[in-house]
């Protein structure tokens, strides 16, 4: 299992709309164009060496994701077939198969929606002292990794650089509205319940995640990624226990390498090595094959 990673991309002839920690976004007029590199960032650092598949772990899950939730909430999701891609970008086929896909625009919310399950990473730190998370308060009594009384919507700012801030309710409602605000919070926990279920029959916890949400005409949709390893904590179920962080196929993994090291989170970000590299690539594969039932086409 051995490809080089993609880091970017550089179609000169396309206009680029915002090039993200680990997405190339084209501007094509009446849509977007997608394009989900082997980037990796941690600690809001991005890093000099990418993870072979991830891009495409991440665009593959994302367009499973669309269409199992179809039902529930129109997303911006078009195609990631390349063959329906208009003729200009034909000639960037190879690079694009498989991680990429064309999305509707929208003006996006300036809002992550946060969604816990469980009490992990910074909700964990949070609530040790002062047994709340975000401003909500929860019983005494409740261990790391604990499964939360009831799932909590902690929405923060949307930072395309440096760190997202935890908000209240109200500050959300100030900004959007309360309409808007509600409908988001709503459809945010609807879908992490729903994923959530079916994720726990394919032996995988969903500790948390958070979704981003646009304005298309009047209509409030789903846009982004969707309940990837980049986005969300997942836990293998069999190996689940309170009391401890958990085993995960996320960036987790990488997080807990770079603690180790004497960084102090800013840039430039050290390289990893090879093993710990392979591994997060085999730990994003997993998360696909378990989640989808197959195995990803590399």
């Amino acid at each position: 299992m051995k490809q080089e990673a993609l880091l970017y991309t550089d179609f000169k002839d396309l206009k680029l709309f915002r090039r993200g920690k680990v997405r190339d976004v084209y501007d094509l007029a009446d849509k977007l164009l997608i394009v989900s590199t082997d980037r990796i960032s941690c600690f809001d650092v991005v890093l000099p060496c990418g993870i072979p598949y991830k891009g495409k772990v991440l665009n593959s899950l994302s367009c499973f994701w669309f269409d199992f939730l179809k039902e529930v909430i129109t997303s911006h999701f078009l195609t990631s077939d390349v063959n329906e891609y208009p003729p200009e970008l034909q000639k960037y086929k190879d690079t694009l198969e498989g991680r990429s896909m064309l999305a509707k625009k929208t003006n996006s919310l300036p809002v992550e929606c946060v969604v816990r399950g469980y009490l992990s990473g910074s909700g964990w730190k949070e609530y040790n002292k002062t047994r709340s998370v975000c401003g909500i308060k929860l019983p005494a009594g409740l261990l790391e990794s604990s499964k939360l009384p009831e799932i909590l919507f902690t929405p923060s700012t949307k930072a395309d650089s440096g760190h997202d801030q935890n908000v209240t309710l109200g500050y959300i409602e100030d900004m959007l509205g309360k309409e808007i605000t509600t409908g988001i919070q709503d459809a945010s926990i609807e879908i992490y319940k729903k994923a959530g279920n079916y994720a726990l029959e394919r032996g995988i916890i969903i500790a948390d995640t958070k979704f981003e949400f646009g304005k298309l005409g009047g209509q409030v949709i789903l846009i982004d990624e969707v309940l990837t390893p980049d986005s969300s904590r997942f836990w293998p179920k069999k190996e689940y226990a309170p009391g401890r962080p958990q085993p995960s196929f996320d960036k987790q993994f990488v997080r807990d390498y770079l603690e180790g090291l004497d960084w102090n989170k800013t840039p430039p970000a050290p390289m990893l090595p090879e093993e710990i590299i392979r591994k997060t690539s085999q730990k994003y594969l997993e998360a696909f094959r378990l989640l989808t039932g197959r195995e990803l086409p590399l």
